[in-house]
């Protein structure tokens, strides 16, 4: 008897933790009258992640279009797989993004869609944050690394012939906002670590901040594709659900799910098991996403003000805290390797600078590298024509990239504390931004500790 209560008392201190977890809010149910846009970096995307909130849609009869912004030609793994053999030649390459295409019309009608509900782009496989921090100009686009190609090879495809460039990318966007005026958008997330995920995401942000005039604001719900050691455990286990990965567990990123029943589920399974160009290597782990929910979220915006003067702050390191105290900072969430229980990354400004603090290791001095990109969006420019910021910051030395470009801006400046490193831009070498756009990475010596998810940062 004894052992049985002792039993039992184990049992419920173990899961206490989990009964006291916060309950993950639902997402809105799917009306009629909504008109839904799925923007997938690659095929098999919007499968993996939303192949509930389509089939929903689909049942409710409201509107549902998916855009594409790659191929995906460029997984050499999964073709060394699928094919027995390495791509060498241009026209295996194109050969594999049309096979994904073909997979992509299969998977989407078997969850309801036709093929007319499909846009594919077929911009750059594994290429388009390059394009979105460098190449915006018409005469130089980007050349992908394995293809050769620096313009959209296919010929059904929307932009066939446009460019490698940002401004092909933002344009197609745009006319598909403007055509189809969605009311909910579910793109790639900010915190992916693969780099097209990321960068579809801050193209959507451009696009909607250029269009704010001239379509309703619709909601955006981020999902998660691409995080280290995320979902757990691997393999197809439908009775289990999807939560957020404990490196999110300390971030304000604000959770929706929405629960599918055991049909659905079934479904998406099919759906995913279409791209047989990828689940023939990983399987085990595409299929882990097909469970009884599916996850959205996303950061909440940051807002700064400018607080005081650096000069009359004296950059101190408490003088800096303080107006980190007092502005309506940004905070993400721990960094894995950094310490998670302190907050990772926040936002201030002063004079005419953003301020930027990392938290880090004590014992990271010397070995403490990070890796900052800024881009300024600005109501009064176009934004092919802003600065793209890019800072390869190692302890207190660091180089500043604008466009790709090394520069010798004034009145950049790091501080290196034990515990936090600060990082100040003047806002005039960002554009004098109404907002800024940022994405970062830090590494610990050679290794990376942490890629830091990109976020928007109001400017005030």
């Amino acid at each position: 008897m004894f052992k049985r209560i002792a039993f039992i008392l184990l049992l419920l201190l173990g899961t206490a933790p989990l009964l006291a977890a916060p309950e993950i809010p639902y997402l809105k149910p799917v009306r009629k009258e909504d008109r839904i846009l799925i923007l997938a970096p690659h095929p098999d995307d919007e499968a993996i992640g939303c192949a509930g909130i389509i089939q929903q849609a689909v049942a409710a009869g409201a509107q549902v279009g998916v855009a594409y912004l790659t191929n995906g030609d460029h997984n050499e793994v999964a073709f060394i797989v699928h094919e027995k053999h390495p791509a060498i030649f241009q026209r295996q390459f194109i050969n594999m993004g049309e096979k994904r295409k073909r997979e992509a019309v299969k998977a989407m009608q078997l969850l309801g869609l036709k093929e007319d509900n499909l846009i594919f782009l077929g911009y750059p496989d594994f290429g388009t944050f390059a394009i979105f921090s460098q190449y915006w100009q018409p005469k130089e686009p980007y050349m992908s690394l394995l293809t050769r190609i620096s313009s959209v090879p296919y010929k059904d495809n929307l932009s066939f012939g446009a460019p490698y460039v940002g401004q092909s990318i933002l344009a197609d966007l745009k006319k598909m906002l403007l055509k189809f005026r969605p009311n909910k958008i579910f793109v790639s997330h900010p915190a992916d670590v693969n780099l097209d995920h990321k960068t579809f995401y801050l193209f959507l942000q451009v696009a909607l901040s250029d269009l704010s005039k001239d379509i309703p604001e619709p909601e955006v719900y981020p999902y998660l594709i691409h995080c280290v050691g995320w979902p757990l455990p691997r393999h197809f286990h439908p009775a289990l659900s999807l939560g957020p990965p404990d490196k999110f567990r300390h971030s304000p990123i604000q959770w929706r799910k929405l629960n599918l029943d055991a049909r659905q589920v079934e479904r998406k399974r099919k759906a995913i098991l279409c791209y047989a160009s990828q689940t023939n290597c990983c399987a085990f782990y595409l299929l882990s996403f097909a469970r009884r929910n599916e996850l959205f979220g996303d950061y909440p915006e940051a807002k700064v003000r400018r607080e005081g003067s650096i000069k009359e702050r004296g950059r101190s390191f408490f003088g800096f805290a303080q107006m980190f105290r007092d502005a309506d900072v940004g905070i993400l969430g721990g960094l894995e390797g950094l310490g998670e229980e302190r907050p990772g990354v926040s936002y201030g400004a002063a004079d005419n600078s953003i301020l930027i603090r990392v938290e880090k290791r004590e014992e990271m001095v010397s070995r403490f590298n990070l890796q900052v990109y800024l881009f300024g969006y600005s109501h009064k420019t176009d934004f092919a024509g802003m600065p793209k910021i890019h800072i390869a910051a190692k302890s207190r030395n660091f180089r500043v990239f604008a466009n790709g470009k090394m520069i010798t801006p004034d009145g950049v400046f790091v501080i290196l504390k034990p515990k936090a490193y600060i990082l100040g831009v003047p806002l005039e070498i960002l554009g004098n931004p109404d907002f800024v756009l940022t994405s970062m990475k830090v590494y610990g010596g050679t290794a990376q500790a942490a890629s830091i998810g990109a976020q928007k940062v109001e400017i005030e």
